[in-house]
């Protein structure tokens, strides 16, 4: 189904026979097809809606790069157009962020939140992290002089895909631009804002956002408790589906 959000075709559907409202915020990259383990163990009990964010699955892309708080503004119009009242949100990725963003702000104030592998904190990076970094800086700096930026796109694409993550170099221009200014947001500052009951689940061996993340996130959270997953990664709830829905449902009832 689609509909039109923040003057985009948008994307989503509609599923279960329960009475509890879910809103189900897919990861960065990703569609809410990655949900639908998730909608089938919960569909007896809760009426679930799931949307896909700009350049996903067939949601139209934003022409111009976003911050967070247009992502925030997104959900807010689909509730509103949906007409949900007051749902559980589910975020994975980037869709916990969001989540925590807009629950911290006030702008929503849900009966509860569940956060998986949820992204929102800046690592650490390690030296070498750091050296990349820095290189490719200094490349890009050299490429884009007057005298041979005309003429230096092929370099500069290639360098872009040698130091560049695996989200950023399969992403169109406008989302690698979204994508440097999410990962450059760390939102634990405004965590113990959110004051409702808040459930993570993680996987043991997440390297896109560590499980030393989770912790800060339940150490900074007032009513979070934190779920790991054994020998799981960044998409834990699909790994180990059974477990991760049995964690669900004991959560939402």
């Amino acid at each position: 189904m689609f509909t039109e959000i923040k003057g985009l075709k948008t994307e989503y559907l509609i599923s279960g026979e329960g009475s509890i409202p879910v809103l189900l915020l897919h990861g960065w990259g990703a569609s809410f097809d990655t949900y639908r383990g998730v909608i089938s163990a919960l569909s007896d009990r809760c009426r679930l809606y799931a949307v896909n964010f700009p350049g996903c699955g067939q949601s139209e892309i934003m022409p111009e790069p976003w911050h967070l708080d247009d992502y925030c503004d997104f959900v807010l119009e689909f509730i509103e157009k949906m007409g949900i009242d007051n749902p559980i949100l589910i975020g994975h990725s980037h869709g916990g962020r969001v989540t925590m963003k807009l629950c911290a702000d006030g702008r929503l104030n849900p009966p509860k939140i569940v956060l998986l592998d949820a992204a929102g904190l800046i690592p650490k990076k390690s030296f070498k992290q750091k050296m990349r970094a820095r290189n490719f800086k200094a490349i890009k700096k050299v490429l884009s002089l007057p005298i041979i930026k005309n003429h230096s796109e092929g370099l500069l694409n290639r360098a872009r895909a040698h130091y560049g993550s695996a989200d950023y170099n399969a992403a169109p221009p406008v989302l690698r631009q979204t994508l440097v200014k999410l990962v450059n947001v760390d939102i634990r500052d405004i965590l113990p804002n959110i004051k409702c009951p808040s459930l993570l689940i993680w996987g043991e061996n997440d390297t896109a956002t560590p499980l030393a993340d989770a912790k800060v996130i339940e150490s900074l959270i007032p009513d979070a408790g934190l779920c790991v997953i054994k020998g799981t990664g960044h998409f834990s709830f699909c790994e180990k589906p059974y477990e991760a829905h049995a964690i669900l449902r004991s959560f939402i009832k």
